[in-house]
């Protein structure tokens, strides 16, 4: 009997370790509705028993797809329009079977369809009268136009499409998607591009010109994912292709509205949308339930207190970082004019690069996270540690330094009993600038996964919530405040006593 016992706990431990857990990493986009199909997605993998890591957010298109290469998530809902024209460079023409193919080499693949396209379009509201398709607009040169920065950078988007009608409008202006509808609603412009699966466009009233030129291709959202996906995670693989050609370009809309004009969270509409679309779920295949009438409030507390955490962790790591390398930098430089030519112009350098781009360039090297957020923060808070190192040790008084000369001290001994001290000031102030500039730029550490108070800023932003952006916004200023204050503080027990009168 113990022998047949010991059998059965043995082999029952084999099974188990044989079995391990799956876990899949799950992306999506900054905008509304790639969040509710990225929580559909965590909650479709969910319910196959695996373990999910999800990164909300992450930026623009090329941050994600470089993550999405590089490893650091397994699958995100994308478009093939975006598919073919941003990451394959193909003609509007290419076949899905084009696109798989060149998919493969990165060891990509594409799903098919999840049922709806999410177009672009130009959009005007009601108040424009005349232009029903996009070659009327050449009728009408006074309109005012207004696009988000990524449809005006895509040869699919602004580039070929003003080429393709011949459009030169003379107010043209650049701004965030959900502020382009802002900019509509309150008569600061006539002519916007949306995404045909936007809440705003009934909200607001748009009428959608038609393409009649044929120039906009197919968007198709599709699920892209790691080849080795199926094989590596089998049932959260599966999971997932129930959704592929159940979801309706109307069932999107309403979901997308039940989440930017009814303020449900991302995943109480992905909640929705999966019983409207899965016949298996509970409630599957109703006739859709009403937007709410009573608007809530997205404030979480114990959300916010998470956010503030991370922000702080984020701007601790990268500013005790930057005080380690930036300090001894600025002792380098004030040796001789030579070394500090170089070593200022090489900070001063990296301070020009943009954060968009840097955090961009980071991600196929480091993936996302915290790591590329520490790097970018840390470029932009050395150059005023280095700087104000570099001022306060080469504008000592001349008679200071030849009374330590006379006495005889050593080199080490003259820079950290005299000089050190007495520039203490100066590389304070430079470390307060630089807690400040850090506090604030930290909030872009969302746009790759890392977290911090960026969070609620954005997705703010993205639904219009004012609340949202206080919530994210006031936070960041009170820690820049927080950290001002501490330096404050600490400049009485550092500077010395002398100085400070």
């Amino acid at each position: 009997m113990r022998y047949w016992i010991l059998s059965w706990f043995l082999l029952t431990g084999l099974a188990w370790a044989q079995v391990p857990q799956e876990k899949i990493r799950i992306g999506s986009k900054a905008f509304p509705e790639s969040w509710v199909l990225g929580e559909a997605c965590c909650q479709l993998a969910r319910s196959s028993g695996a373990q999910v890591e999800y990164r909300k957010s992450l930026g623009a298109t090329e941050i994600i797809y470089q993550a999405l290469k590089q490893g650091s998530i397994d699958v995100y809902p994308e478009y093939t329009g975006t598919i073919r024209q941003v990451f394959l460079k193909q003609l509007p023409d290419a076949t899905d079977g084009d696109a798989l193919e060149v998919l493969a080499a990165d060891r990509l693949g594409m799903s098919y369809s999840l049922g709806f396209t999410d177009s672009y379009a130009l959009a005007v509201p009601a108040r424009v009268k005349g232009p029903e398709s996009l070659s009327d607009l050449l009728k009408y040169p006074e309109l005012r136009y207004v696009m988000n920065q990524e449809f005006v950078g895509r040869q699919d988007g602004w580039q070929g499409l003003s080429e393709k009608y011949g459009l030169k409008p003379k107010n043209f202006s650049e701004m965030q998607h959900e502020l382009c509808y802002t900019a509509i609603a309150s008569n600061q412009a006539d002519v916007m591009n949306v995404y045909t699966t936007d809440a705003q466009i009934e909200k607001l009233g748009l009428r959608l010109l038609r393409d009649d030129q044929n120039y906009f291709p197919r968007y198709d959202c599709v699920w892209l994912y790691r080849a080795d996906l199926p094989q590596r995670c089998p049932k959260a693989w599966s999971a997932l292709q129930q959704l592929v050609g159940r979801v309706s370009e109307e069932k999107m809309r309403q979901a997308n509205a039940r989440m930017v004009i009814d303020k449900e969270d991302p995943g109480q509409a992905a909640e929705w949308l999966l019983k409207q679309c899965l016949p298996q779920r509970e409630g599957g295949l109703g006739n859709g339930d009403p937007p709410l009438a009573k608007k809530k409030s997205r404030f979480n507390a114990e959300l916010l207190w998470k956010q503030t955490l991370r922000h702080l962790q984020l701007v601790t790591a990268s500013l005790t970082l930057a005080v380690c390398i930036g300090i001894p930098l600025g002792i380098l430089a004030s040796r001789s004019p030579a070394t500090a030519r170089i070593t200022l112009s090489l900070v001063g350098l990296l301070q020009t690069i943009p954060s968009l781009a840097l955090l961009a360039f980071m991600v196929p090297l480091t993936g996302v996270g915290p790591a590329p957020a520490l790097v970018a923060l840390f470029v932009y808070s050395i150059l005023p540690i280095v700087r104000n190192t570099y001022t306060g040790l080469t504008t000592l008084p001349g008679n200071l330094s030849e009374a330590a000369h006379a006495l005889g001290l050593p080199s080490s001994a003259q820079l950290w009993r005299i000089r050190l001290p007495m520039a203490s000031p100066s590389i304070l102030a430079g470390i307060k600038t630089s807690s400040v500039i850090n506090v604030g730029t930290a909030t872009l550490a969302a746009l790759v996964g890392a977290g911090g108070l960026g969070e609620s800023i954005l997705q703010g932003i993205s639904l219009l919530d004012h609340e949202m952006i206080f919530q994210g916004a006031i936070p960041a200023a009170v820690l820049a405040l927080l950290a001002q204050a501490f330096w404050d503080t600490l400049e009485k027990w550092i500077v010395p006593r002398g100085l400070r009168i």
